[in-house]
């Protein structure tokens, strides 16, 4: 059994809605860590038939349970008018919930009741690389980090799966007009991964306005199944670019929409796939530790650019998937530095040979990986 990091105490004292894009493995995360816990499946049909035809069947289901009692309610965006029933119960009965759902847009668009802030938000993300005992790089780089994608032996099949069921999904939900044209949306957005988004270029390419795509983009974010990394551009001295990145929140989602497959160190598609990953696990690593600090990237308009930055240029971190880090590869960790004296300064890389050049650290991205989860940076 895998061991998640995603950190919810036993004793739970307050509410939370625990978020998570589909097979991050909540389920699965739920029913051992509360084994004891009342659970209630919204993706049984039945049940979800029953509760959607009368809300208030909660409500008498629950309300003789003792205070402090701990109601798991699975996929609660399927019958979000269940949340008045939530927040009647832990008004006045004192029951503790946690709501599980792969998307809060449900939430967001008709307005329905999110408990007042009496239910703080979780996260969980695919598998990161200190779950995984013997974690293997390639895997995850062609792959992804989402549990059936990494442990498959042969993870095309499902990746193509998920697309099919996302769109399906978004589908049902009428969240698009044209759902074919989302779709081509889809795909020119994995062309776009780890990108600056340009809204009007990507318009031209799927044939819809610039708005609408901005309009896409949205719907990635609240469905969970991308992010946008916003730009670094506290500085007096230097203009920059302001337009964030966007992401996939999983490698193997933009590698199959890519049709990437055994990607071979050394080729362009590899470097950014390897760039990914890292950001990808920075993500979650700041939701874990329940960090403040945000994640962002800088670029100037000269084209020097650092990969991600953490805080207020507290760590500034290049990523390359270059076998032996030479002096040019540090060109813009070196900008960066004369702006921001203060920062620590980072490689990330393939070189196996860990060392200091200069006021760079260069670090082998598994031993990068154990220090950040052991010890932080």
């Amino acid at each position: 059994m895998i061991e998640r990091i995603c950190h919810i105490d036993k004793e739970l004292e307050d509410s939370i809605f625990l978020f998570g894009a589909r097979q991050t493995g909540k389920s699965t995360f739920l029913r051992q860590k509360f084994p004891d816990s009342i659970y209630i499946d919204l993706l049984d049909t039945t049940i979800k038939g029953r509760f959607s035809r009368r809300p208030s069947l909660l409500y008498e289901m629950l309300s003789n349970k003792e205070v402090g009692t701990l109601v798991i309610i699975d996929e609660i965006p399927e019958v979000p008018e269940l949340l008045n029933e939530v927040h009647r119960l832990m008004s006045e009965k004192g029951l503790v919930f946690i709501l599980c759902g792969s998307s809060a847009r449900k939430l967001k668009r008709k307005g329905y009741n999110t408990l007042g802030g009496r239910a703080y938000p979780v996260y969980l993300f695919p598998f990161v690389s200190a779950e995984i005992p013997d974690f293997d790089l390639q895997q995850a780089i062609n792959y992804g980090m989402l549990p059936p994608h990494y442990l498959a032996k042969n993870p095309h099949r499902p990746l193509s799966a998920y697309i099919d069921v996302y769109l399906k999904e978004i589908k049902e939900e009428a969240l698009v007009r044209n759902l074919n044209t989302f779709q081509r949306f889809l795909e020119v957005a994995a062309l776009t991964d780890g990108e600056m988004i340009n809204n009007n270029n990507i318009a031209q390419d799927c044939g819809v306005s610039a708005n609408t795509v901005g309009n896409y983009f949205d719907i990635l974010e609240d469905t969970l199944l991308g992010f946008r990394v916003p730009a670094y551009t506290k500085t007096m001295k230097r203009r920059l670019v302001q337009a964030p990145r966007f992401y996939y929140f999983d490698i193997g989602i933009a590698n199959h929409l890519l049709h990437r497959k055994e990607l071979v160190r050394g080729t362009a598609e590899y470097g950014h796939a390897f760039e990914h990953l890292v950001i990808q696990e920075l993500r979650a690593w700041l939701s874990y530790k329940e960090s403040m600090e945000q994640l962002s990237y800088w670029r100037t308009y000269t084209g020097q650019e650092v990969d991600a930055v953490i805080g207020d240029a507290r760590v500034a971190i290049e990523i390359k998937s270059v076998e032996e880090v030479l002096p040019r590869h540090l060109k813009g960790l070196k900008t960066f530095a004369s702006d921001y004296p203060e920062s620590k300064l980072l490689i990330v890389s393939l070189d196996p040979i860990n060392r200091k050049m200069g006021d760079v650290e260069c670090i082998y991205i598994i031993d990068f990986f154990r220090r950040l989860w052991s010890e932080g940076i």
